[in-house]
Formats: C-alpha cells, sequence, structure tokens
C-alpha cells in the first residue's frame, strides 16, 4: 500500500510538472505573439513615412517626423497607406504618434492629419510590462558602418529628431533609418533597425 502512495505522489507531481510546463509555454507563446504583433505594427508605420507635415492644434507647422527624448512622444510621424474601406470623406495619410506610458507602449493616431484644438486621438495600449523604448535616428544611410561581424556602429546616430529651433521655418526631413529599443519585462531588450522610404 505505501508503494501505491509512492507511485500515485510521483504520479500526480509529475502530472502537475507536465501541466505546469504546458502553461509556461502557453504564456510564453501568447507574450511572444504579442511582441510581434506590436513590432509589426510599428514597422507597418516606419516602413509608410511620407514627408508630409501637419498643422497642429495650435496652428503651427509640425515636421513630418520628430521623435527621442527631446521630442512630445517617442515618436511621432506621417504616414500612407491608412486603409478606408468605408470610403470614409479622409485622407489615406495618418498622423500617428508611439510613447511610453506607465510601463505601457502606446500608439495613437489623429482622424486628420490638420488638426484643430478639438480634435482627439484615438489612442491604444499596444504592450504592457515595458520598462524602456527609445528610439534613435541615422540621418543617412552613407554614414552607417559595421565591422566583419556585421555589429552596427552606433556612434552615428542621433537620440533625438527634433527642429532645430535656430533655424526658423526648416522642418526637418524624416531619417534614414530608426532603431527601436524596447526592455520587455522577464525578456530583457528587444532591438529593432528600420530603413525608412526616401521621401
Amino acid at each position: 500500500m505505501a508503494i501505491t502512495a509512492l507511485i500515485s505522489v510521483m504520479a500526480y507531481t509529475g502530472l502537475s510538472s507536465a501541466l505546469s510546463g504546458a502553461e509556461s509555454m502557453r504564456a510564453a507563446a501568447t507574450r511572444a505573439h504579442e511582441i510581434n504583433q506590436a513590432l509589426s505594427m510599428l514597422s507597418r508605420d516606419l516602413r509608410q513615412v511620407v514627408n508630409r507635415p501637419v498643422v497642429d492644434e495650435l496652428g503651427q507647422l509640425s515636421p513630418a517626423f520628430s521623435g527621442g527624448e527631446l521630442a512630445s512622444d517617442s515618436l511621432v510621424l506621417t504616414r500612407a497607406g491608412w486603409h478606408n474601406s468605408t470610403g470614409a470623406p479622409r485622407s489615406a495619410l495618418q498622423r500617428v504618434r508611439w510613447w511610453l506610458e506607465d510601463d505601457q507602449l502606446w500608439r495613437g493616431y489623429f482622424p486628420v492629419l490638420d488638426r484643430t484644438a478639438g480634435t482627439e486621438a484615438v489612442e491604444t495600449a499596444v504592450l504592457d510590462d515595458i520598462e524602456r523604448f527609445e528610439v534613435r535616428f541615422l540621418s543617412a544611410l552613407s554614414v552607417l558602418e559595421s565591422d566583419r561581424n556585421d555589429v552596427i556602429d552606433r556612434r552615428n546616430w542621433q537620440d533625438n529628431w527634433i527642429t532645430d529651433l535656430s533655424q526658423p521655418g526648416q522642418l526637418p526631413a524624416p531619417p534614414a533609418a530608426v532603431e527601436v529599443v524596447m526592455e520587455v519585462v522577464g525578456l530583457g531588450e528587444v532591438r529593432r533597425t528600420y530603413v525608412l522610404p526616401s521621401s
């Protein structure tokens, strides 16, 4: 009888471990899917960047693309390819912004490019448990260098892509490439580099 009880305990422990392992695998697969969805959404935005400045809610002209710690959001851009399945009277261009708030990665867009004071953004939390979301910018692909191991030299990357206030009326064109770095809780650093379409 003691042997039967021991075998039962061992079988239960084995089954419990297998179920726990399966649940962990399911949670990891779900998390990987969420991260991939967020990166796909970000990739679509960046691969469709257009050099179309906008008028902000204060009536000021804003560049087609800006970002970094000194910008209003981590990433703000005008993109093409806004699907319009209902045939609503609006542009196929869209003003999009990405930012980190309370360990959540957010994406927002405006229903019109040139806004007024009453224009409300549509905002969506894209990903939870993000400790860091940084964007860096490369002005030209010609300055992109790598070593023999294809390790990218990051010295030519800029931390901010904003309007130079010393040159009034001059809005920066979008950069040639963007690097996104996210620190994901439980996973670590996720780094992606995107080459933007030339304007």
